[in-house]
């Protein structure tokens, strides 16, 4: 059975809704921050799984949507990348950076380097390394396209990637604290007293002045913001097609998120227009919610069977390398202070899952012993667009050698 751009669509939604109203009802998913659009399309994807077993059938969707909506979302985050705020950061940011990359340099190292002694195509080591561990679900999906539409056919990318991508936000969310706190006693830091705790779990607040544009949403601001988008979109896939000729080249997904870098950091210096950036996360969240409700829904469970020891046994050994690494390296070289401790959780959370669940696990340390300035800067910053560039710079490197 196939579904058209429209059905298609329509089904994600139906999964978005799904996957809230789960949400909603389970606080194992609220509390690991797993995403409303991996938990509605997983669900899907089980009773898809379920059908094909019992009748042979299986349902397609629309290519197309599912692939623009993807395009969407990294060209918003190249609209969001805005250089003037890695200045506010200051030394930190930029060491912390530095510390990123190296934890995705060896994180690709460890899973290429397994991949090839389990005998499997050395794609998938980098699947199960940082192209989902530390990109997520959107890049997983962006590089399974490619690694399906190469001249070699990586079959079941897709799928192993949404798998691997899950698996990461759960430990990523799960580890990081426990981390934070053995670094604490070992430091010898109190917890605040209990009626400061009880006021902090129940405001959630981060002890971070919030930055806000003060502009209002409004039609002239998604207007402009869409053709923005479509402009990172047509130029991106532009630019892939030009690049298809050279032996380096990068996935269209990556040249869309470029083209909203350059836009963000020109257009408002030389023509004086005005970024609207909660229109631009509006749209670019929509985006990715509607291609992971396609992604995830569209799961074939029954072509990864063959995949899943040696995949699950690769996870695990990147699991105990970022602790490793949080313990031995973020940590030392962030400071060996409070505010370390408190990046070293925050590290296990996107090194592994995703910004978000970076974010619960400061929030789950700070609410206890204190606030962290430097943490709630630097993490939301590196995770939500920083990151993401140097993942794709780092991967094509290694693209371009296994």
């Amino acid at each position: 059975m196939e579904f058209d751009i429209y059905e298609t669509l329509m089904l994600a939604c139906f999964v978005l809704l799904l996957g809230h109203f789960v949400v909603q009802k389970v606080n194992f998913f609220q509390k690991f921050n797993i995403p409303e659009p991996v938990v509605g399309g997983f669900i899907i994807a089980m009773f898809s799984w379920l059908i094909f077993s019992v009748s042979g059938k299986e349902f397609t969707i629309s290519e197309s949507l599912q692939q623009g909506m993807m395009f969407i979302f990294f060209s918003s985050i190249g609209l969001n990348a805005d250089f003037r705020t890695l200045l506010k950061g200051g030394k930190g940011l930029i060491i912390f950076l530095v510390v990123a990359a190296v934890f995705i340099i060896c994180q690709n190292f460890l899973g290429v380097g397994l991949a090839h002694l389990l005998e499997l195509d050395p794609r998938f080591g980098l699947i199960a390394g940082s192209i989902t561990l530390t990109g997520g679900h959107g890049t997983a999906g962006g590089w399974a396209d490619t690694f399906m539409a190469s001249s070699n056919p990586l079959i079941g990318a897709r799928d192993i990637g949404m798998a691997c991508a899950t698996f990461g936000l759960i430990l990523g969310g799960t580890i990081g604290g426990p981390l934070a706190y053995k670094l604490l006693r070992q430091n010898k830091y109190e917890e605040l007293s209990p009626e400061e705790i009880q006021n902090n779990d129940e405001t959630h607040e981060i002890s971070v002045p919030q930055a806000s544009s003060g502009k209002k949403v409004n039609y002239k601001s998604i207007m402009l913001t869409i053709t923005l988008l479509s402009v990172c979109l047509v130029t991106g896939q532009y630019l892939a097609e030009w690049n298809a000729q050279y032996k380096f080249t990068l996935p269209t997904f990556v040249w869309c998120l470029f083209i909203g870098v350059i836009i963000r950091n020109t257009l408002p210096h030389l023509f004086k227009v005005k970024m609207h950036d909660e229109s631009i996360e509006i749209l670019g969240n929509a985006g990715l919610s509607i291609f992971l409700a396609c992604a995830l829904m569209s799961l074939k469970m029954w072509t990864i069977t063959e995949l899943a020891l040696p995949i699950l046994l690769i996870l695990l050994i990147q699991v105990m390398m970022m602790l490793a690494f949080a313990y031995f390296v973020t940590y030392r070289v962030m400071g060996k202070d409070y505010d370390a401790i408190v990046l070293s959780a925050g590290h296990c959370g996107f090194g592994l899952g995703a910004t978000a669940t970076a974010v619960a696990n400061i929030q789950a340390v700070t609410n206890r012993f204190g606030p962290s300035y430097k943490a709630f800067l630097i993490i939301p910053m590196v995770g939500a667009f920083f990151i993401d560039i140097l993942n794709a710079l780092i991967l094509n490197v290694f693209i371009t050698f296994i």
